[in-house]
């Protein structure tokens, strides 16, 4: 229950790789025979992915992932003396991106959130400036599922001539991604994708770049990607990540979605009836139908992960990229959590292939797991603090 971190490879999406690493293994910029079966390959993931962004294929950029599309965004159209405006709970492939961008003096805005996690309009209104160049906001939060309005936000974005980028590594295979003149995503400008998040490999990622950006290349080297990602294509990252692109479009058109969302509020409405002194970081807002990011009071959330764990389920304190760090949560902080609360939050991220089952599980071991850490908390001792399990 941790696929906010990653995802399982599809054996869809395996058998569909596995020809280019092994029979059709050509570089795709060659013009002999192997080669263009590469090169072919690529055009029809390229055209999946715009299929499931509902964009052209030539606006989409093939990169490693989605840390490197997050930088290409911000570094790619950024000079010094621009303005960058960004939010306090943005994953740090964009927060360590403006601070190193700030270092090379570009003037950043990090604007705050509310209690449920959401970037008001009229705070990103009152931002702007003439030198601003970019605004960035991430569609879902890779930590508590929140959505943001990313229609109103990127709409005021170009109100006051600004571009605008948003990383949808956590909406994407979740919440349809319609950047055309007549989606909810129309004003969006530049778009994040990870292939590790939707069922596909590791080491793929994608940046919609709006045809009318002009980006500047990080990288130097060859003119794949259209000059604007040099190196030699991933060729079976790539093919995989169109295949996982075509699956979720069709889980997204069937009663996918639903099914998830009965799953994670069973289990979210399931802990808190049984669990005293918890709660929903992020309640109230709408979230991505897979995610709850839920605090129990007087547990730390190391310990619960770590007795979890040896029972067998895999969840989350955080992101991924920030484990074995001592610092709570930025996100959770930054919503106006105290240290102890957000030490004690644990985030349950499913996947489309959760059952029934795990569900079930999942409510045995929680409660328990909870219980017994509860004993051994002084402040849970002097409470008497209950658990029904």
């Amino acid at each position: 229950m941790d696929a906010n971190a990653t995802t399982p490879l599809l054996p869809e999406v395996f058998e569909a790789m596995r020809p280019f690493y092994l029979e059709h293994y050509g570089n795709a910029s060659s013009i002999h025979q192997q080669g263009q079966q590469a090169r072919s390959a690529v055009d029809r993931a390229r055209e999946s992915v715009a299929g499931l962004l509902h964009c052209r294929p030539a606006e989409i950029v093939f990169t490693s992932g989605g840390t490197e599309s997050d930088n290409l965004a911000l570094f790619g159209v950024l000079s010094p003396g621009d303005h960058l405006i960004t939010s306090t709970i943005e994953h740090h492939a964009v927060l360590h991106a403006a601070q190193s961008l700030e270092a090379r003096g570009v003037e950043v805005t990090f604007l705050p959130v509310t209690p449920q996690g959401i970037v008001e309009p009229t705070a990103l209104l009152a931002a702007l400036k003439p030198n601003t160049r970019l605004v960035s906001i991430m569609y879902a939060n890779n930590e508590t599922g929140v959505i943001q309005p990313i229609d109103a936000l990127a709409g005021i974005a170009h109100a006051g001539g600004a571009l605008f980028h948003t990383d949808a590594v956590q909406a994407a295979g979740k919440l349809a991604l319609d950047v055309s003149h007549h989606g909810f995503l129309k004003e969006v400008d530049l778009l994040t994708l990870s292939g590790h998040k939707v069922h596909a490999p590791k080491g793929i990622g994608v940046l919609y770049v709006r045809r009318s950006v002009q980006l500047s290349p990080m990288f130097h080297g060859g003119s794949h990607e259209r000059q604007r990602r040099a190196g030699t294509e991933n060729v079976p990252g790539i093919v995989g990540l169109g295949k996982a692109a075509e699956l979720a479009s069709g889980w997204l058109q069937s009663d996918g979605p639903t099914r998830l969302a009965a799953l994670r509020n069973r289990l979210e409405q399931s802990l808190l009836a049984q669990i005293e002194e918890t709660g929903v970081n992020g309640a109230g807002v709408p979230r991505v139908v897979n995610t709850t990011n839920i605090y129990f009071d007087h547990v730390e959330a190391e310990a619960l992960l770590i007795a979890l764990d040896l029972k067998g389920l895999s969840v989350s304190g955080g992101s991924a990229c920030q484990s074995g760090a001592s610092e709570p949560s930025h996100v959770l902080t930054a919503m106006g959590l105290s240290a102890a609360r957000a030490r004690a939050s644990i985030r349950f991220s499913l996947s489309k292939l959760t059952t029934e089952a795990e569900i079930d599980e999942a409510l045995l071991l929680i409660p328990e797991a909870v219980a017994h850490l509860r004993k051994l908390s002084p402040v849970h001792s002097k409470k008497g603090i209950a658990v029904s399990a």
